[in-house]
C-alpha cells in the first residue's frame, strides 16, 4: 500500500536561493549552487520559502527565475546523491520528492506572474520548474527536456503530463520516451519555450515580459490562471505524496543503480577535466 507524506514548509534560508525585489513589484530569484545547480532538499525547500515569501507580499506582483552561475546552464536537474540509493535512504527520499513536487505546484498556480529566463541547459528538475513558469524564454545555445529515461529512472507522472499540455500530448510522448533533449530552435517551435534571446539580452527580456504581465489587472489574471490549473494542480498534489514508494522501489533496483553509477562517474571525470582547464575558460 503506498504511504501518504505531509509537505513540510521550509525552516531556514538556502545560501543557493537568493532573492531580488526591483522597482515595479518584480522579484528575481537566482539559483548559484556551482557548478550545475544540482537540486538537493536543500534548494527545493529554499525555492519554496522565497516564493511563499514573495506571494505573501502585495508589493510583488511578478517573479524571474534564473541561474547565477558561471557556465550556461539554468539547472542540471536533482542532485543524484539524493536519487542513488546507497547514499540515501527511502525516508529521505520521500521528505525530498515531497519537497520538490510542493514547490512546483506552488509555482504552477502561483498568483505571481512567472518567467523563466534559461541560459544554456535545461534538463528534469530545471525543465519541470520552466514548464511550471508562465513564461519561458531560453539562449540560442540552450536545451530543454525531461530526460529521466536516459538515466534509467521513469519520468515523473505530472511532470510529464504538463509537457503535454504545454506542446501536446503525441509530440511530448516522443520525447520523453527517448529522453531527448530538445535545442533552442525546436523548443520554440513546439511552443516548449516562447522565444529563443541571446544570453546578453535575457534579463532584459525576462524583465521585460513579467512587466507586460504585471500591466494585467492582478486578481482577475491569477484567478483566471487558477481557473486553467487548478483541477491540474489538486490531482498533482493529492498524487505526489504516493509516489515515492514506486519511486523507491525503481531507485533501488540493481539495475537503476548500476545507470546512476556510470552517470555519476561521467560527472566526475567531466568535473576533474574541468579543475584541470585555467580559470577563464570554466
Amino acid at each position: 500500500m503506498s504511504s501518504t507524506i505531509a509537505a513540510s514548509s521550509p525552516s531556514s534560508p538556502c545560501p543557493y536561493v537568493t532573492t531580488v525585489v526591483r522597482p515595479g513589484g518584480i522579484a528575481v530569484v537566482t539559483m548559484a549552487k556551482e557548478p550545475v545547480n544540482s537540486m538537493d532538499l536543500a534548494m527545493w525547500r529554499g525555492l519554496d520559502a522565497a516564493l511563499q515569501s514573495l506571494e505573501a507580499d502585495p508589493s510583488v506582483v511578478a517573479v524571474v527565475f534564473t541561474s547565477g552561475l558561471r557556465r550556461d546552464v539554468f539547472s542540471a536537474g536533482n542532485d543524484l546523491l539524493e536519487l542513488y540509493a546507497p547514499k540515501t535512504s527511502a525516508a529521505r527520499y520521500a521528505e525530498f520528492w515531497v519537497a520538490q513536487n510542493a514547490f512546483l505546484v506552488r509555482l504552477h498556480r502561483s498568483r505571481l506572474a512567472t518567467v523563466a529566463a534559461i541560459r544554456g541547459a535545461c534538463p528534469a528538475g530545471g525543465c519541470a520548474i520552466s514548464l511550471c513558469s508562465d513564461v519561458r524564454i531560453i539562449t540560442p545555445e540552450g536545451t530543454m527536456g525531461l530526460n529521466e529515461v536516459q538515466l534509467g529512472i521513469p519520468v515523473p507522472k505530472f511532470w510529464g503530463l504538463l509537457m503535454g499540455r504545454v506542446i501536446g500530448h503525441k509530440v511530448a510522448e516522443g520525447i520523453l520516451l527517448s529522453g531527448r533533449m530538445v535545442g533552442a530552435a525546436e523548443a520554440a517551435q513546439l511552443g516548449l519555450v516562447d522565444d529563443v534571446v541571446p544570453a546578453a539580452q535575457l534579463m532584459e527580456e525576462a524583465m521585460s515580459r513579467a512587466a507586460a504581465a504585471a500591466k494585467q489587472p492582478p486578481a482577475a489574471r491569477a484567478a483566471t490562471k487558477l481557473l486553467l490549473r487548478e483541477d491540474f494542480c489538486k490531482g498533482w498534489e493529492a498524487y505526489y505524496p504516493t509516489e515515492p514508494d514506486f519511486g523507491w522501489r525503481f531507485l533501488s533496483s540493481p539495475s537503476t543503480i548500476k545507470v546512476l553509477e556510470g552517470a555519476m562517474r561521467r560527472l566526475s571525470s567531466n568535473k576533474d577535466k574541468q579543475q584541470q582547464k585555467p580559470a577563464s575558460k570554466l
